[in-house]
């Protein structure tokens, strides 16, 4: 249902500039939508690909801040204490989470270290602290406000927190077989960062942001709710979501270049695509860690991982890391692929594009989840530090796997979502 508000027509020129307003384009399907008036704790979506445009909070500066100072807080608290601790046969050793990268560049693993430093702690510190400055209306200059703006959306798929978490979690069942695992002092204090980092960014709508940082430019052109952008001369902006006309390439309030589509939008996805299956081969046969024993050295990839886990009894973390680590990628690949062939595909029926987006959205949500077996790798090798009695290494596969994830996330953000509802017929049905 597309909604619109009423307006008082003997200030239609007075008005124009709030009717622009209440107007967005869809950045997944790119159908023009009116936004009715929002209560609070409500949210408007698009009636064509069901895409949440915008959502209403009460206190929409308190909510955030709040939740990002605790975060931060949480955070700091997880960093200055011990994380979790093993013993193993009277052997006992604790790590702190800033250890995890000292160990693996000790290891001469420093790419792992960084992308551990990286999606773990950077961003989402550098997250938690934009949305303090953005949301508090501090004192900046007007384009590093916008800057951190940019990068803050830009960087909230990066966060991987909970992913981490969850790698955690994986690595205390595998443990559990070798010795007695305990958590520390600041393994709580992560968990909570973990929850009000994501609720801090739930609490930030990125049109309200951006509207608060300054006003969306007038566009001189005529806007009809119900028919899309591109068959109206106009064009969303990727970055900040204001409505241009098509042929301006940069966006006059966040300075971010754009264009009608992204360019090359399919051949970038599919270089991307091919390259990680180039990677993903190997990844899966070379090992991603090795366990030494008692002078003993065991390599295990990742489905060898998996088998040793069944056979341990361990169900319920066999599938997660099968599901994770071996059917995600996989089908990521094959859903990525298939998108790329759908649009090139001229004979489109409604039902067809439907199905493709909500393929795409799901590939979009599940593809960072893949990264949960090398937080476990990191977090076996940074705790099983036992000497001769037992110590476990990152290894080459542990690499290529991440690479292989991070290329697939790349695919899935440079392909173009827009182009599946292109040759759609835009009738939508209306409610009274």
């Amino acid at each position: 249902m597309v909604c619109s508000h009423s307006h008082h027509e003997q200030h239609n020129s007075a008005n124009a500039g709030d009717r622009q307003g209440d107007m967005m384009l869809c950045p997944q399907c790119d159908m023009l939508v009116r936004l009715p008036p929002l209560a609070y704790g409500s949210k408007a979506v698009c009636p064509r690909c069901h895409t949440v445009l915008s959502s209403r909070w009460d206190e929409p500066r308190k909510r955030p801040i709040g939740y990002a100072i605790s975060a931060l807080f949480m955070l700091v608290l997880a960093n200055i204490f011990p994380f979790v601790n093993m013993r193993v046969a009277g052997l006992g050793n604790e790590i702190q989470l800033t250890q995890i990268p000292q160990v693996m560049v000790a290891e001469d693993y420093a790419s792992l270290a960084t992308l551990f430093m990286v999606f773990v702690q950077l961003i989402p510190a550098f997250c938690m602290l934009s949305i303090i400055l953005l949301c508090g209306k501090v004192r900046m200059a007007p384009g590093l406000k916008k800057w951190m703006a940019r990068q803050l959306f830009r960087f909230k798929t990066w966060c991987m927190v909970e992913i981490f978490l969850a790698g955690v979690l994986v690595s205390f069942v595998k443990l559990m077989a070798y010795g007695d695992i305990g958590i520390g002092p600041s393994f709580i204090p992560y968990c909570l960062f973990c929850l009000l980092q994501v609720r801090a960014f739930q609490c930030v709508d990125r049109r309200w942001l951006w509207n608060d940082i300054q006003p969306a430019p007038h566009v001189a052109l005529p806007m009809v709710p119900g028919r899309t952008g591109l068959r109206q001369g106009l064009r969303n902006c990727a970055c900040c979501g204001a409505i241009l006309p098509a042929e301006q390439q940069q966006c006059p309030r966040c300075h971010t270049t754009g264009y009608v589509r992204r360019r090359h939008s399919v051949q970038w996805t599919m270089a991307l695509l091919i390259t990680s299956l180039m990677l993903y081969i190997p990844a899966n046969l070379l090992p991603i860690m090795v366990t030494e024993a008692l002078g003993n050295k065991m390599t295990s990839t990742i489905m060898a991982g998996v088998v040793l886990l069944w056979g341990e009894g361990s169900y319920p973390v066999a599938l997660v890391i099968f599901i994770a680590s071996i059917m995600v990628p996989s089908l990521k690949m094959l859903a990525i692929g298939w998108l790329c062939w759908d649009v090139k595909n001229k004979h489109k029926v409604k039902a067809d594009n439907e199905r493709m987006h909500l393929i795409y959205e799901v590939v979009e949500f599940v593809g960072r989840w893949s990264m949960i077996d090398v937080f476990v790798i990191a977090v076996l090798s940074a705790l099983v530090r036992m000497g001769q009695l037992m110590s476990i290494y990152p290894a080459t596969g542990a690499l290529l796997f991440a690479m292989v994830v991070i290329l697939t996330m790349f695919a899935a953000m440079t392909f173009d979502p827009r182009l599946t509802w292109d040759r759609v017929s835009e009738t939508i049905k209306k409610e009274p």
